[in-house]
């Protein structure tokens, strides 16, 4: 007979998740790395005990926010290329429904990460019990049901036995490329707690293998086909490229056949900035080089993206008479994206196919279109200059000088991670990324407070590396809690503060739909009852120093660069705090190359609005099916 082990739920689902791995290219590591947790009655005699019990197989770290702990996974998740991720466990009622908007992040940007929030009694010995949702029509709908549109996998273990298949499925969808995200298992107080015979097959390592699929014969034939028969081509890169590790493959590609390469945020440093195929970012907030290309290209061969509306600039960007797609993707569903041909293929997989099948027929695009996106770049390069240099070092700097001094401090071991504001766009347009990693960018959900707690995962994920969380005010505001967690646990992470009160971004937005920055700034109430007074007296650089961070001060661009540099060396949580002044025509960053659809009043009576939806009406005029 076979023999049992008698453990609780929660003691056997911590044993299991130690034993998980990956492999991939003959590289093997552990799935689930680490433990995110607050605790509560919903998981603090559950998995707080398994965890405490099996504490030698399961690092564990004390978040501050639930939110933020998602975060950090996804962070963590993203720097070790989806082949390792964290867990997170919380307790039931708010701290499970905190998870929401990290389980969305997730999911939306194919990153995995295993949500463990405590559920309310499976046996209902009371009820209701303490934070329970009570739904009259349905007795088995919790709050946890919330995650069930944001997660790839969702499933509630009502009984121990049912924790074995769940745990099994669970593991698949994290590891599956074409089909990862936030995977949430809903663990009910009482059964965590309880006891069950356990198989010890279900404690044995596991390696689930991370699959690189090649490209079906015909998709290829057709693939090389259109290509071949492309005279403006078009590389949109996107974080597939990223995920798969196919920057090399990405590379060869472009030198083998000449085309040019754009990225959206989530590719951006697919190619080195200074490669002669890379034109930087692309759509709304990427580069004027990037953006004319696409308005003329006549085959755009999407490698990894979703073609979300900044890339395509709602549908306003690849305006070329008969513009065709290929669509390079592990997904069937991105693939099939705007009637393009699907290349359903692991990414670098697909790229190295389809560079072989075009050697062997000698294909390249004409040497003039080589001169034309070349002196393209240059252009640009020369207004990214611009925007860097400042003749007056003892000023405050423009937001585009603060990313220039940073820019000056960097090597390629450094990597900046952003997500909200505007710092993304100028990001997007000025950033020379000088290693496939150092661009780390979360603009799938672009959530405002991801930045810190997604700095501190990367950190885990790359210890021996500089990581920059750069945040706005508005920012810092939502989330700056995990700064403890990063003083507490030693972890290194740079902050850089920039303080332009308000909501920058989308200030500029609310100015350009005609909504005239209502309710942007962070200002008093004027006497006409606008946010339009003096400054509010809040010092986030105190604040930062309060939670225990070191802070540096910088008032000028002087100030700044030294600043930067001193925060590169240290070897503590270290954050730079810089007021910015309002870009100008000569600093600022260059304006948006391509639209965004932000509907504007079709009715209105303040001159803005009417002037703004003549604007819209214009643009839309210009949008593009593409079927």
């Amino acid at each position: 007979m076979t023999s049992t082990t008698r453990l609780t739920v929660a003691q056997a689902l911590v044993r299991f998740l130690a034993a998980q791995y990956t492999e991939r290219d003959g590289v093997r590591r552990r799935l689930i790395e680490a433990t995110w947790g607050i605790f509560g009655h919903g998981n603090v005699a559950g998995l707080g005990q398994a965890l405490v019990e099996y504490g030698d197989a399961m690092p564990f770290h004390q978040g501050r926010n639930e939110q933020s702990m998602v975060h950090a996974a996804v962070g963590y998740a993203r720097q070790a290329n989806r082949l390792s991720t964290h867990a997170v466990t919380t307790s039931i009622g708010p701290g499970a429904t905190n998870l929401v908007t990290g389980a969305a992040l997730a999911t939306v940007n194919h990153l995995p990460v295993l949500l463990l929030p405590g559920d309310v009694f499976a046996t209902r010995p009371a009820d209701p019990v303490l934070q329970q949702l009570e739904i009259p029509h349905a007795g088995d709908v919790s709050v946890n049901d919330c995650l069930r549109p944001v997660s790839r996998y969702f499933d509630r273990i009502t009984r121990p036995e049912a924790l074995i298949p769940a745990v099994l499925q669970a593991m698949r969808v994290l590891t599956d490329p074409a089909d990862t995200g936030a995977v949430t298992l809903a663990l009910p107080q009482d059964v965590q707690a309880e006891a069950f015979d356990w198989p010890p097959d279900l404690f044995a390592e596991r390696t689930w293998t991370v699959r690189r699929p090649g490209a079906d014969p015909a998709e290829l034939a057709q693939a090389v086909q259109a290509v071949r028969a492309a005279r403006r081509p078009l590389v949109v890169a996107g974080g597939g490229v990223h995920h798969s590790r196919a920057e090399e493959a990405l590379a060869e590609f472009a030198e083998a056949t000449g085309i040019p390469v754009a990225a959206t945020q989530a590719g951006k440093g697919s190619l080195r900035w200074d490669h002669p195929q890379d034109m930087g970012g692309i759509g709304h907030t990427g580069t004027a080089a990037a953006d004319e290309l696409a308005r003329t290209a006549d085959l755009v061969i999407g490698v990894g993206t979703r073609y979300t509306d900044f890339t395509t600039a709602s549908g306003t960007l690849f305006a070329g008479e008969g513009v065709r797609f290929l669509n390079l993707n592990i997904s069937p569903f991105d693939g099939h994206k705007l009637s393009g041909l699907p290349l359903v293929a692991d990414a670098r997989s697909g790229l190295e196919e389809l560079t072989e099948a075009l050697q062997l027929h000698e294909y390249r695009v004409d040497p003039r279109y080589v001169t034309e996106y070349a002196e393209d770049k240059q252009r640009w390069e020369h207004r990214v200059d611009a925007c860097f240099e400042t003749d007056e070092p003892d000023v405050r700097p423009t937001q585009p000088q603060v990313i220039g001094a940073l820019d000056a401090v960097v090597d390629e071991s450094d990597i900046i991670v952003n997500a909200a504001g505007s710092l993304p766009g100028d990001l997007h347009k000025l950033w020379r990324t000088r290693s496939p990693d150092q661009y780390h960018l979360e603009y799938g959900y672009s959530c405002m407070g991801y930045e810190i707690p997604a700095a501190i995962g990367v950190k885990m994920a790359a210890p021996g590396r500089p990581v920059w969380a750069l945040v706005g005010d508005g920012t810092y505001l939502m989330m700056p809690t995990e700064i403890v967690t990063a003083v507490q646990e030693g972890i290194a992470i740079k902050v850089l503060l920039v303080q332009n009160h308000g909501y920058a971004s989308i200030g500029g937005l609310s100015e350009s739909v005609g909504g005239e920055r209502f309710a942007t700034a962070y200002r008093f109430r004027a006497a006409d009852g606008t946010y339009t007074g003096a400054p509010l007296p809040v010092d986030l650089a105190a604040n930062a120093a309060s939670l225990g961070m070191r802070v540096l001060r910088a008032g000028t661009v002087s100030d700044l660069r030294a600043a930067l540099a001193e925060a590169r060396a240290a070897d503590t949580p270290t954050c730079v705090y810089v007021e910015t002044e309002t870009a100008d025509t000569v600093s600022g960053a260059p304006p948006a190359q391509a639209w965004w659809d932000v509907p504007v009043a079709e009715t209105a009576t303040r001159p803005s609005a009417v002037k703004a939806r003549e604007e819209y009406d214009r643009h839309v005029s210009t949008r593009r099916r593409h079927l």
